[in-house]
């Protein structure tokens, strides 16, 4: 018998989630001859129904929720014996992931694109212990983030994490760090670093345009000044997808990832907050199969 788990967390999308769900069912049911729907009530339960999915061999997982439910699943489907295809109906306020899949933001096509069943192999990333499908940051500005309540992202979208960005650039402090990579090491001074595996992060769908979900790479960004006139000149560089061939930026292409600080900095992980360095982090390549429009 095919099985689908549909995994929803009823407040995303405005809360709009419980209202789509019905056509969610309805079309999966026309695929699958089960359906089975797990209701998220807090963190770490995302996670934990992925896990029942695959020790229970679902045919697919399909989560309707953001960014942060993606993030669970996928801690969930990791390195399990069996993993289901995996497909994403966006509800959340960046949505990077489907973004970087081709997937559309509209709830109802991105369920077409499930009963399509076109599948593209993906990487993920596995930080220490844990895994991300997206990005990891270090410094201030991505520290800031945590500041943006869901009020916030309700009413300004991903604008919410610009202005606490925008805060954190203006007190400007920046920290040693040391950073190991495939080609060597890095060892200086920094505001800011990114390491993305996709080309969309926090909306911005241009900061690294030559990523592939499943080229096997961290595209990881130094970013060693952020003073108030050079920032006046990456942003354009930025929306170019450009802002690796600046000075004060060093680009790195690594499949592994190793970074220490002297200092108390704690790693944002797909938007959430993570652990102190130092970490390890290094790239599964082609580890889940996802559902993805036929161009994609």
């Amino acid at each position: 018998m095919s099985k689908v788990m549909i995994i929803i967390n009823p407040s995303s999308g405005k809360e709009k989630a419980g209202k789509i769900l019905p056509n969610a069912e309805k079309a999966l049911e026309e695929i699958y001859e089960q359906v089975t729907v797990r209701k998220t009530k807090g963190e770490g339960d995302a996670t934990d129904f992925a896990k029942e999915a695959c020790a229970k061999r679902f045919d697919a997982v399909i989560s309707m929720g953001g960014d942060g439910t993606v993030n669970e699943i996928v801690n969930g489907l990791a390195e399990q014996e069996h993993r289901p295809d995996f497909g994403i109906i966006p509800l959340g306020t960046v949505n990077d992931f489907a973004r970087s899949l081709g997937i559309p933001l509209s709830p109802e096509a991105a369920i077409e694109i499930i009963k399509d069943k076109q599948i593209k192999e993906s990487d993920i990333g596995k930080i220490n212990d844990r895994y991300f499908m997206n990005v990891l940051a270090v410094g201030s500005i991505a520290e800031a983030t945590y500041n943006v309540s869901v009020e916030q992202k309700t009413r300004l979208g991903s604008f919410a994490y610009f202005i606490e960005g925008a805060k954190a650039i203006i007190k400007k402090n920046p920290f040693p760090l040391t950073v190991e990579h495939d080609q060597g090491r890095w060892i200086g001074k920094a505001h800011l670093m990114i390491a993305t595996m996709t080309n969309s992060v926090g909306g911005f769908e241009q900061l690294a345009p030559e990523a592939e979900v499943n080229d096997g790479k961290l595209h990881t960004f130094i970013i060693k000044d952020l003073s108030l006139p050079l920032l006046l000149k990456i942003i354009p560089s930025l929306m170019k997808g450009e802002i690796k061939r600046h000075d004060e930026v060093e680009y790195i292409q690594t499949s592994k990832l190793h970074l220490s600080t002297p200092e108390d900095i704690t790693v944002n992980i797909d938007g959430d907050e993570g652990f102190l360095l130092p970490f390890q982090a290094n790239v599964l390549h082609k580890h889940l199969r996802l559902f993805v429009p036929g161009k994609a």
